[in-house]
């Protein structure tokens, strides 16, 4: 492999890496649609069926998500709290 190769290949990875660590990827939650959380690396979307009987069996344990609400990822567990990230990503209590 060429030097010129292995840097190109460095620098991919460091890219790749980079990318991943300040992502600025909002969700965009749409009507209709449901996302489900089943684990470590397993999230899916899929369309809801329309009608009151369904929306009432999801409204029944629903509980409103609290402006400022973070989520994150540690340990494979999915967690949330109460705050703000700065755009560093230092976490603030408001």
């Amino acid at each position: 492999m060429t030097s010129l190769t292995k840097t190109l290949i460095a620098a991919a990875a460091f890219a790749g890496l980079a990318t991943s660590a300040f992502s600025q990827v909002v969700w965009e939650f749409n009507p209709g649609m449901a996302y489900m959380y089943a684990g470590p690396g397993k999230m899916s979307a899929m369309t809801t069926v329309s009608g009151e009987k369904n929306r009432e069996a999801m409204m029944k344990d629903a509980a409103k998500v609290p402006h400022n609400t973070i989520f994150f990822m540690d340990n494979g567990q999915l967690y949330s709290t109460s705050g703000t990230l700065d755009p560093t990503g230092n976490f603030y209590r408001p």
